[in-house]
């Protein structure tokens, strides 16, 4: 009777301490972005999903051998038991791995193919990695023509010198990228030198960007805000300073911000046709 209260004891403080860890690693600053997609709150479950599953997993695992140690150990008389070439264990290791992973597989497999379904776009932008910034073009949708280039705007002294640093220190940008609100919006991605990577984590999206190919990601952000991002592939000694960022606005914002782009784009227009004539011909 005794030795049944020390095993349930066992487990029972070894299924506590993982379940507070998980409760533990839910509440801690480092945790994921508040998601603002379907996406990205998809990710978020099944992270949260997958830890708590594993972390079960610990705790049974180790429980078990725990108690094992402690109630089995020689000084009360047992001797270590021979399962070599066991037909039963053999079974029971193999399928208790796949059913594991056949619970992990199915939820994650769901959000990888949501992921990768990019058809009905609502507005289609290329994103165009540079060393060190973003080319925007929209390419499909309202909006379709306006083409700019967004650079960081972090004063150099908060970089390289003792100046306070801003709020949104490398992480600010001259142009953010600007889309409407519950509008699913593709992004096509390559790079003009080497590999770059979009990646917005409120939004779920991360793609690589590269020379010479075109790859793509969706998302469709269901509240407006200001949502930023960096590149995160290793791309050169700037490869830090190239953040992403991205301005979601209702539908009206959205149609004047349009129309303030193209009237730029009508009046900028003289000026090019002007400095690419007087440019010399190589």
């Amino acid at each position: 009777m005794a030795s049944n209260w020390v095993r349930i004891l066992a487990v029972s403080a070894a299924g506590v301490a993982g379940l507070t860890a998980a409760g533990l690693a839910l509440a801690a600053p480092w945790n994921l972005q508040a998601p603002v997609t379907k996406i990205a709150s998809d990710i978020h479950s099944l992270h949260e999903y997958v830890m708590i599953l594993v972390t079960l997993i610990f705790a049974g695992v180790f429980g078990a051998m725990f108690y094992s140690v402690y109630a089995h150990r020689k000084d009360k008389g047992y001797k270590a038991a021979q399962f070599h070439e066991s037909t039963t264990v053999e079974i029971i290791w193999t399928v208790i791995p796949l059913l594991i992973l056949i619970i992990i597989a199915w939820p994650a497999t769901k959000v990888v193919i949501a992921q990768k379904d990019t058809s009905q776009a609502d507005l289609t932008i290329k994103a165009t990695g540079y060393q060190w910034k973003w080319g925007y073009d929209y390419v499909k949708g309202e909006g379709e023509g306006i083409r700019f280039v967004s650079t960081l705007t972090t004063p150099r002294d908060q970089i390289e010198g003792r100046a306070p640093k801003g709020e949104n220190y490398l992480l600010e940008v001259d142009n953010e990228m600007v889309v409407p609100v519950n509008k699913k919006v593709r992004i096509l991605t390559t790079a003009a030198d080497v590999i770059h990577s979009w990646w917005i984590p409120a939004f779920g999206a991360k793609q690589d960007a590269i020379p010479g190919f075109i790859r793509d990601i969706h998302f469709k952000a269901e509240k407006p805000g200001i949502y930023r991002g960096q590149c995160t592939e290793l791309c050169g000694k700037d490869h830090g300073f190239m953040p992403i960022v991205v301005r979601v606005v209702s539908a009206d914002e959205y149609t004047k911000w349009v129309g303030m782009q193209k009237t730029k784009v009508a009046a900028d227009a003289p000026k090019n046709i002007v400095a690419a004539a007087e440019t010399p011909r190589q």
